[in-house]
């Protein structure tokens, strides 16, 4: 594996994490941080994970 595919494969899964908090905060009640931040946090991670893990595949790709 190349390194910078490393790196986007390890920013994907953060991101991956993140959003899935993000959807538990938001279905089982009062988020931590309040509704709207939480929001905003889980609309920015949910394509950035879809982004960054196809940036990851496309680069680690053999040419």
């Amino acid at each position: 594996m190349k390194p910078l595919a490393g790196l986007f494969l390890a920013l994907a899964c953060v991101l991956g994490i993140a959003a899935t908090g993000c959807v538990f905060e938001l279905a089982y009640g009062d988020p931590n941080l309040g509704l709207g931040p939480t929001r905003w946090i889980l609309a920015l991670s949910l394509p950035g994970t879809v982004a960054t893990l196809l940036v990851a595949i496309r680069i680690n790709k053999p040419a």
